[in-house]
């Protein structure tokens, strides 16, 4: 399999006086051994992975970004990334906040009038943000799930449990909580998606609706029985699970959570609200977009955290008071799926370590966690 890999030029040395070239070849090792055997295993046309460690970023990029065109994979190339998209959504809210826009104990319908005399008096931004409404579920009913039936559906939904209670992984919830902040900032959410937020945080070739001019690097997903397939439009899309990106762009994304030192005061704060833990459940503490584990943690604990169960069903949710940020040395991550494409992003704040693993196929959330927790760590021992 062809491999194409980069280092961010300039740098001579990485750790210790080590020549930069020796310590890329030892990271290519690493990363090699994990994702070949893993896109042979599943079936994975292409995928496009990036690592940063003790400062400097470096690309590894496998396969085709199409079957047809046989066009390599390359870290410009465009993937789907799902329900990572979460995580700029929730960037997004904080700034909001920051800025001075809404506070996120706001009741929803403080900025949706369609919503006053609902359930959503009583149901916080925060609670959306987090899937903390009563049971908001995954996916919309099909007869909901168009921008302009949406609101109806919002109007007559009862929760289910008490608002605070129970943490039900809700692509309406936290799609809601996109769309209300975009509102606060008097613009659409794609707009301030992509005029503001990502170009504020160094992005340059990230989307919410891919442009003409650049549909020419975006990968074709392929769905579990092989045949291509993109993202399709639905309600509140563009919030929960519609960023389109490349390994370069979401890297620079990992690397403003990492180091947001270089960023202005309010995207500043925006990042630290993101990676604070508002509810425990079970081992995961529940940030905006993110979720994180502190140390010390296992591969066991990450894995209980991100299985079918915890996206599926309602687990109980203890909140936290006061909310915690996260700690050094905590594993923060987010998976992210479309039914052609398979994204995983985690990074370990104080070790400066992270890394981005986008595929062209859907492929289980175990394989993407178990294979980002073993480059890590033995990158973290060496």
């Amino acid at each position: 399999m062809q491999i194409a890999r980069s280092i961010l030029a300039g740098t001579f040395f990485l750790v210790c006086g080590t020549p930069a070239g020796f310590a890329q070849e030892r990271i290519e090792d690493t990363v090699n051994a994990v994702i070949q055997p893993l896109m042979k295993q599943q079936d994975i046309a292409g995928m496009a992975v990036a690592v940063t460690y003790n400062g400097q970023r470096h690309y590894f990029n496998y396969g085709v970004a199409s079957k047809d065109t046989k066009k390599p994979v390359t870290d410009q190339t465009l993937f789907e990334i799902g329900s990572v998209s979460k995580t700029f959504t929730a960037t997004l809210g904080a700034y909001a906040q920051a800025l001075g826009k809404l506070s996120l104990a706001d009741p929803a319908s403080r900025f949706a009038p369609e919503l006053r005399g609902s359930a959503f008096d009583g149901i916080s931004l925060l609670n959306l943000a987090t899937y903390t409404a009563g049971g908001l579920p995954l996916q919309f009913p099909d007869e909901a799930d168009h921008p302009d039936r949406m609101f109806g559906y919002y109007t007559t939904w009862k929760p289910l449990y008490p608002v605070g209670t129970q943490r039900l992984y809700s692509n309406p919830s936290i799609g809601l909580y996109g769309y209300l902040a975009a509102r606060s900032l008097g613009r659409p959410f794609d707009e301030v998606m992509e005029r503001t937020l990502m170009p504020g945080l160094g992005l340059k070739h990230s989307y919410v609706r891919v442009p003409q001019d650049q549909l020419g690097r975006y990968a074709q997903g392929y769905a579990k029985d092989g045949k291509p397939v993109r993202v399709g439009p639905g309600a509140l899309d563009s919030e929960a699970y519609g960023v389109k990106t490349s390994s370069s762009d979401l890297m620079r994304f990992l690397e403003a959570n990492l180091r947001p030192e270089k960023l202005d005061a309010d995207l500043k704060q925006a990042i630290a609200t993101t990676h604070t833990g508002f509810y425990k459940v079970g081992g995961m503490n529940q940030g905006l977009g993110w979720e994180f584990y502190p140390a010390p943690f296992t591969l066991d604990d990450l894995l209980a955290g991100n299985t079918p169960q915890m996206a599926l069903t309602p687990q109980k949710a203890e909140a936290l008071n006061p909310p915690r940020p996260a700690p050094d040395g905590a594993w923060i991550n987010k998976t992210g799926s479309t039914n052609g494409f398979g994204a995983y992003a985690a990074f370990v704040p104080g070790k400066d370590l992270g890394i981005v693993m986008l595929a062209n196929r859907n492929y289980p959330i175990e394989e993407r966690v178990k294979a980002a927790h073993r480059i890590l760590m033995a990158l973290d021992a060496q």
